[in-house]
């Protein structure tokens, strides 16, 4: 199994229970940023547990809407939020690269929070694009290079600069380019307030059950051991609430 599949197995339960309610507010966003649609199905690449799904329903009733993930523990999760409703469908596999029956088929394709984990996201980007049908929309959220500056996104950046070299975000730059066949019509950053319990309970969730899970199982727990300790020393205590920004991209075909 890739590794990256098997860390996102481990951390769907955390996931869905912790992250699913305080990123809803983007997952709006991205839905709403979407009206009005042509016929046609709706597309969900790196869906996750799928949270999309009450959103795309209340806005758009009686679509074909497909979700795609590369964790099997998380399309389980879509599944069973889909139960009972046959017009939706969770499959294993990647998402970054399309199986070509989707190719100007595509009412919409709308991805929160997926983007920055690929491999080649403007790659990603640009197939995901080819998927809309002529009138179709894509909207994308994902999360920058700087999400905050200070906050629990700029903490554990800090904390682990002395542990992780930089990631290269050149992808960043091209993902304009990577839209040249649609029509750019948002490119802005959307920012939602987010609290959490303590500095703690969030940096559980941030390596148990979030975006760090991959890292944590590769270095294992001394790793983690140390990451916490330096977490904890720049956090504030008590509860903390944050207003991190997220990049919106909106086109259309």
């Amino acid at each position: 199994m890739n590794d990256l599949a098997r860390a996102w197995d481990e951390a769907a339960a955390g996931y869905e229970a912790y992250f699913v309610p305080r990123f809803a507010p983007w997952v709006r966003t991205a839905a709403d940023a979407l009206a009005p649609l042509p016929d046609g199905p709706i597309l969900v690449p790196c869906c996750g547990t799928l949270p999309e799904l009450d959103a795309l329903t209340e806005l758009f009733p009686g679509r074909e809407i497909t979700g795609i993930d590369l964790s099997a523990g998380m399309v389980r999760r879509a599944r069973a939020r889909a139960a009972g409703n046959s017009l939706v469908t969770a499959v294993e596999g990647d998402a970054a690269t399309l199986d070509p029956r989707w190719t100007g088929r595509c009412a919409a394709v709308v991805s929160v929070f997926g983007l920055q984990q690929l491999p080649e996201p403007d790659v990603a980007l640009a197939a995901w694009a080819a998927a809309l049908r002529p009138g179709g929309r894509l909207s994308v959220v994902y999360w920058p290079g700087v999400i905050e500056t200070e906050g629990p996104f700029a903490v554990m950046r800090e904390a682990l600069r002395p542990h992780v070299s930089p990631s290269d975000r050149s992808w960043e730059d091209r993902l304009v380019p990577a839209l040249s066949e649609v029509e750019l019509e948002r490119d802005e950053f959307v920012i939602h307030p987010m609290t959490h319990p303590d500095a703690e309970t969030v940096f559980e969730a941030y390596t148990r059950s979030g975006p760090l899970r991959p890292l944590v199982t590769a270095r294992g727990e001394q790793f983690v051991r140390e990451l916490r300790e330096e977490f904890l020393r720049l956090a504030p205590a008590g509860a903390w609430t944050h207003r991190p920004g997220a990049r919106l991209l909106v086109a259309r075909r």
